[in-house]
């Protein structure tokens, strides 16, 4: 059983560095291979586990689905709830379902780490994603092995490895119709784009993307330590210092931008919301402010008074 065996070294290793005394976890089951993987290696890990099955209610008999995936969890020694959501509108169907099971998982999980079953190949399509929408480094770095409450021990194992561990245990995954419909991008991206580059670039390349992305979060981990120190001795009582700000490298000072911005309320600020913003501290013609979000009831808008750059609201 050489995938059972790597599937749960991988969990046993994740467990070691990022859940040092933690025995209890929760597992974001769906029923397909890789959540199924995932809670069969995490009990043979010796985790205590509590899988938790969100029913989004998008598909015709999507309770059974749900209920059966359970009762898989239950076989293999884990606790099992399934969670029910309604679905909204906001950001289109794959973001509003996305936030609906965060949301549940997260209001399910009683304190405990939940294990999410994304694997290497999930990271190279998330890679790929960001670099296709130029949003930087953060993008590429794609996503993290831990990001409490939020574990991801299976970056490094190949989804066929997954699939190969259903077989092996005689495990029954389901299979997501929405994953191999071609409106959605990532869907696109997994069954057409990722096998062209293994097949021009002759393989390695899920490897290569996950590679690039752990260099990266390094590298952004360091850049943002520089950030937050600067931030620090950047703030005034009104704002930021243009001075300081001014001497930072780019790479730094737009940092600092971005989380001074979320810190005054701004709704997740884009790179064309950060440049602007940075326009004001480097290329200071006497333009006007630049709109950040708000409410129903006030505005929010950066400006530059003197040397310092601050967030103004306005009642709409």
């Amino acid at each position: 059983m050489d995938s059972a065996r790597a599937v749960t070294r991988a969990i046993a290793d994740f467990a070691a560095v990022h859940l040092r005394g933690v025995t209890r976890v929760c597992v974001g089951l769906s029923g397909g291979p890789d959540s199924l993987a995932l809670t069969a290696g995490s009990v043979r890990a010796g985790l205590s586990v509590t899988a938790l099955v969100v029913d989004h209610g998008l598909q015709l008999g999507s309770a059974d689905v749900a209920d059966a995936a359970a009762d898989e969890a239950r076989g293999l020694g884990a606790d099992a709830m399934v969670l029910p959501v309604t679905v909204g509108v906001d950001g289109g169907l794959e973001a509003a379902a996305r936030a609906a099971r965060y949301a549940a998982l997260d209001a399910a999980r009683g304190g405990a780490p939940v294990l999410l079953g994304h694997t290497m190949d999930d990271q190279a399509e998330t890679v790929l994603l960001g670099l296709g929408r130029g949003s930087g480094a953060r993008s590429i770095a794609g996503m993290r092995a831990w990001s409490a409450p939020w574990g991801r021990p299976l970056l490094g194992v190949r989804r066929s490895t997954t699939l190969a561990l259903c077989t092996e245990l005689g495990l029954a995954p389901h299979t997501d119709p929405h994953n191999r419909d071609p409106r959605f991008t990532r869907v696109r991206l997994r069954g057409e784009v990722l096998p062209l580059l293994e097949d021009v670039l002759k393989g390695g390349v899920a490897e290569s993307l996950s590679r690039t992305a752990s260099a990266l979060q390094a590298d952004n981990d360091a850049l943002d330590g520089y950030a937050e120190e600067l931030a620090g001795r950047a703030a005034t009582d009104t704002g930021l210092a243009v001075a300081l700000l001014a001497d930072a490298p780019d790479a730094v000072r737009t940092r600092v931008i971005r989380r001074w911005l979320l810190g005054v309320g701004a709704t997740e600020p884009t790179a064309r919301v950060i440049g602007a913003v940075d326009e004001l501290v480097m290329r200071w013609r006497g333009q006007g402010g630049v709109a950040i979000g708000g409410d129903g009831a006030v505005r929010l808008e950066v400006a530059r008074v003197g040397e310092v750059i601050g967030v103004e609201r306005t009642p709409r």
